[in-house]
């Protein structure tokens, strides 16, 4: 129930930002071009608050939470008096027009690239691109456990969201992709991945694996660095130092193994678990009856302290990316033009068919996205608000009538023709665009669905 409600909070603070930043970019642009604004509203609906400031423009938080307008004045609408006509949307230049209408997604990305200066200026932990144990075409290319992914096509890769935006293309491409990585030694070698081999059960979800890549993950010998008081583990006689070799008859080689094993086996229900230790030159055979915490088996052990490889690995894995304030805004603008044609590239893939319609998230994925980088802290949350912002730019751009896209579709289409697209063709415009609007929504709304439950 909590994780339900902050998603809904979370959610309706991140639209309720980055909906009025857009609808902003339009009331500022119309007010500049002396475009009479009647209404500035956050939502759709019952007003719940409004306001009416000196310009006579009614300021209005709407009941339904999904999106916002600004209603202008236009002699298309209502009938707009004599004095009033130069004031009237429909009496500016076609470039006025174009500009208002363009600003809204242009705010977007203005938020985006805001959001992403202040989040390098505060800094945030990202998991760099260190490789684990690697399988299939990796391996055969010569990637290797250990080794850290640099450069993939010549872009530069500083984490893991960085090297899957430039992986994700070219797999779906099929295209042989040059990698530069560095070893564990320092040493730069350069492989090639033949994506052209990548089966056509290969998907985007599952990239890494399907690439033979995993990413790299902290582990430690089997052996017992500490023993809890009044522990399971306690109970059973388990001591520091002891060596894990078996549980339940099967043999594990590290702690990550242990936390599997004993995880698996209490999946359904809390058993006992046979370990099999070596105690300086005897091997004894203990029976341990785990505690449960909140449905999960749990010993009471503790693995050793971190090596001097293992801090090393520690320290090569993880990074902070953080800038000053002149060097963040440049670093803002590179992630938004990452983010912009990594996403541009995505849905160009959808519409060949290179790419899953699966990729399209709805409001559910969103609000559990937004609870979720809310948890993680203020820099994971800059990120989603930028991502977020830079996904309604983009979505607004597209040609689809009742889309500010589709607007500027036909004020392109009456700057070649030298006058307006018809009404008849607007009206069929806006019914095409809501049947292709309300198409994506209930895909995407699906997709959420089978999220939930598979």
């Amino acid at each position: 129930m909590l994780e339900f409600l902050g998603s809904i909070w979370w959610l309706a603070v991140a639209l309720g930002l980055l909906v009025t930043f857009h609808e902003f970019g339009h009331y500022w642009v119309a007010r500049r071009m002396g475009v009479r604004v009647l209404r500035f509203s956050i939502g759709f609906g019952r007003p719940l608050w409004s306001r009416r400031n000196a310009e006579g423009t009614e300021f209005v938080v709407a009941a339904i939470p999904l999106g916002g307008y600004v209603k202008m004045l236009d002699e298309r609408e209502a009938p707009v008096a004599p004095d009033q006509l130069s004031e009237s949307f429909n009496q500016k230049t076609l470039g006025q027009r174009s500009a208002i209408v363009a600003a809204g997604p242009l705010f977007n990305f203005i938020f985006a690239v805001a959001a992403f200066w202040l989040m390098f200026m505060i800094g945030i932990p990202e998991s760099r691109p260190l490789l684990g144990p690697t399988q299939g075409l990796a391996a055969e290319a010569g990637l290797e456990q250990e080794d850290l992914i640099r450069r993939v096509d010549g872009q530069d890769v500083q984490t893991w969201t960085h090297a899957l935006l430039a992986l994700i293309p070219a797999a779906l491409d099929r295209q042989p992709t040059v990698i530069e990585a560095e070893t564990i030694d320092a040493e730069l070698k350069t492989v090639t991945l033949a994506l052209d081999r990548l089966g056509d059960d290969f998907s985007e979800d599952n990239t890494l694996a399907g690439l033979g890549l995993s990413t790299w993950r902290l582990d430690f010998p089997p052996v017992i660095g500490e023993v809890r008081s009044g522990s399971a583990a306690e109970r059973a006689g388990l001591m520091t130092g002891d060596r894990i070799v078996e549980i339940n008859d099967q043999t594990v080689d590290g702690w990550l193994d242990i936390v599997q094993v004993v995880a698996e086996s209490s999946a359904e229900q809390i058993v006992p678990q046979q370990l099999q230790i070596e105690r300086g030159n005897r091997v004894l055979s203990i029976d341990v009856m785990p505690d449960d915490s909140d449905g999960r088996a749990v010993i009471g052990i503790l693995p050793p302290e971190p090596g001097p490889r293992q801090q090393a690995l520690m320290d090569r894995s993880f990074t902070l990316l953080r800038h000053g304030p002149v060097s963040a805004l440049g670093q803002g603008f590179y992630e938004t033009w990452r983010l912009t044609t990594a996403t541009l590239g995505i849905l160009g893939r959808m519409v060949t068919g290179k790419a899953s319609i699966e990729n399209l998230s709805g409001p559910i994925t969103i609000a559990r996205m937004a609870n979720r980088s809310a948890e993680l802290g203020l820099t994971r949350f800059l990120f989603f608000l930028g991502l977020i912002s830079l996904s309604l730019a983009i979505i607004n751009l597209l040609p689809i009538p009742m889309l500010d896209g589709g607007h500027l579709l036909y004020y392109l289409i009456e700057g070649i023709k030298g006058s307006p697209v018809s009404e008849q063709t607007q009206v069929a415009g806006q019914f095409i665009g809501l049947l292709l609007i309300a198409g994506l929504m209930g895909v995407a709304i699906f997709n959420d669905i089978l999220r939930l439950f598979v």
